[in-house]
């Protein structure tokens, strides 16, 4: 099936909400600390707490577009395993190996250092440690490998399959770029 311009767009959109509200926080710490104290979101705690939510926030709203895309685009199923073990097997490799650089990242900075303490006052020590003596944004090549590796598992060989991928990898160079 090919890829419904719509649909894309649609994608397009919601997927850039994260990186473009990470940018933001990144460049106007100052005007995400007052957007925490408003009543209805200061009760989520911190800046780095109300970050966390919309951490999560963004993984259901991600998760859904893929979702949503696989559904649309494999006509009203998100997964059909037609002789395509290989890359079901391939592609949760891939998202083995970002998740376990996501973990790692997690471990290192703690909730503090993710969630852009430095940028709120926190003090945040450098870390040069695997897998920041490999990658400089760890967190964001995980979030890639975990991307690349569902839509292996769930879209290859269809011709839509590196789409997606394909503009999430703008989306992160470009959230990695802006974000030094």
């Amino acid at each position: 099936m090919r890829v419904t311009p719509w649909v894309f767009l649609c994608a397009a959109v919601l997927l850039s909400v994260e990186r473009i509200c990470y940018l933001w926080i990144w460049w106007r710490p100052e005007k995400f600390q007052v957007f925490c104290t408003r009543p209805a979101v200061a009760h989520f705690g911190a800046p780095i707490d109300v970050l966390q939510y919309l951490f999560y926030t963004f993984k259901v709203l991600q998760c859904a577009v893929f979702i949503g895309w696989c559904y649309v685009h494999g006509n009203g199923s998100i997964l059909t395993l037609d002789g395509r073990t290989l890359y079901l097997g391939l592609g949760a490799v891939l998202i083995v190996a970002g998740q376990a650089l996501n973990v790692i990242v997690f471990c290192r900075l703690g909730k503090t250092g993710v969630f852009y303490g430095n940028k709120f006052g926190y003090d945040v020590s450098w870390c040069r440690e695997f897998p920041f003596s490999i990658f400089d944004h760890p967190q964001y090549a995980g979030a890639l490998l975990s991307i690349w590796g569902f839509f292996l598992a769930t879209r290859f060989p269809h011709e839509d399959w590196w789409v997606l991928p394909a503009l999430e990898t703008v989306y992160y160079s470009l959230g990695a770029r802006f974000e030094r």
